[in-house]
């Protein structure tokens, strides 16, 4: 497992102290079930990569914790069990007031690493053009 990032520690610090009870619950679950990820903060929040590619998000709010990208392919996927949360455009949004859902979030973000792994595969498949199976043709 990779080092703790210092500045992910620091943005858990940063929050309420019941928030940060549950913050460094998602960072533990996230880094059990990613054990070889990186750990980093992007677009101002705890990030993860693996191989180079980001592969879940996670955020403290003032009502709220959310988990990002939660995609329509994994929102169908999942199904009812998302729906006791709040689902926005790619997030879910988790009560404080509630217990994690630790297998709930484990399932997200393995399903979030097969995809990235996957479009880690394409990419190298066409070059890393992002043009796989598309003729290029001179002008």
């Amino acid at each position: 497992m990779t080092s703790p990032d210092p500045d992910v520690s620091a943005y858990i610090a940063a929050q309420p102290p019941a928030a940060q009870a549950v913050l460094n619950r998602v960072r533990g679950i996230i880094r059990r079930t990613l054990p070889g990820a990186e750990e980093a903060i992007s677009y101002k929040i705890p990030a993860y990569r693996l191989k180079g590619r980001y592969v879940v998000y996670f955020a403290g709010w003032k009502e709220h914790w959310s988990l990002y990208p939660v995609p329509e392919f994994l929102r169908a996927e999942l199904g009812n069990r998302l729906q006791p949360y709040e689902l926005r455009k790619g997030t879910v949004r988790f009560p404080w007031s509630a217990a994690v859902p630790t297998d709930l979030v484990k399932r997200i973000v393995k399903a979030l690493a097969i995809a990235a792994e996957l479009r880690g595969r394409g990419k190298a498949a066409d070059g890393g053009s992002g043009e796989r199976g598309r003729r290029r043709t001179r002008a």
